[in-house]
């Protein structure tokens, strides 16, 4: 059976009025800085029991601390530690940031967690060695873990780091195929500064295109709210 979830990449509107327009929301805070844990159980507490959390790892798991979205969160890392965050470096501060983020999805009853990484997180062997060491301990968390690559790697690699480790590859479907993962997990960005709004035709053809199997479909655009409910609809009508 088709098994399809659709919401928004953040609270597109005021959380309650979300929860009743909604039962699928990606936590974007999580990302910039953690809120505190009571924000999380405060959430789950007011959203109906059907509904469901995803959330973005946290930055300083995945991007270095030279990274502008630090400077937009108010995150100050002092240069002599700069290199200790991000890109799934085997530090206390990245693991810190793992055991937060992992705390804050078990109190919204989560069960898909999302890696975002910058486009300079490229295919080296460096990259490579600590992204795997990282999600081989990850794997035990009892979550889903959805990769989201943005930067130049080989497709042959990417299916066979989420083959090994049980990733599911996160992309935006109009930009790229998934090339693992049970599970699918879309992010629909919208092209160039999130500004595109999706014609009906185009979220025609996502629907058509799913598999039968569970599939996650995230809006992140400027028109995240509109296109997400045109999106429920058709997928009602089909």
């Amino acid at each position: 059976m088709l098994e399809v979830k659709a919401g928004c990449c953040g609270f597109s509107r005021g959380v309650k009025y979300y929860f009743r327009q909604f039962k699928l929301v990606e936590v974007q805070q999580t990302f910039y800085k953690l809120p505190k844990l009571d924000t999380a159980l405060k959430w789950r507490e007011l959203a109906p029991s059907d509904f469901e959390f995803t959330l973005k790892a946290s930055q300083l798991i995945t991007h270095p601390a030279t990274s502008p979205t630090y400077r937009r969160a108010g995150v100050n890392i002092p240069a002599v530690q700069e290199g200790h965050y991000g890109f799934f470096k085997p530090s206390d501060e990245v693991l810190q940031a793992w055991a937060e983020t992992m705390r804050f999805a078990q109190a919204l009853e989560a069960k898909v967690i999302v890696f975002q990484c910058p486009p300079s997180f490229r295919e080296t062997s460096e990259n490579v060695i600590n992204l795997r060491r990282f999600f081989e301990s990850a794997q035990a968390s009892g979550f889903l873990l959805a990769w989201e690559p943005r930067g130049e790697w080989i497709e042959r690699t990417i299916r066979s780091l989420c083959s090994e480790l049980g990733l599911i590859h996160c992309v935006d479907p109009f930009e790229r195929e998934s090339l693992h993962g049970e599970t699918r997990y879309f992010r629909l960005h919208g092209g160039p500064r999130y500004q595109h709004r999706y014609a009906e035709e185009e979220l025609q053809w996502l629907r058509d295109k799913l598999e039968d199997k569970e599939t996650y479909v995230l809006f992140n655009n400027i028109n995240m709210y509109n296109d997400a409910l045109t999106f429920i609809s058709l997928l009602e009508a089909r």
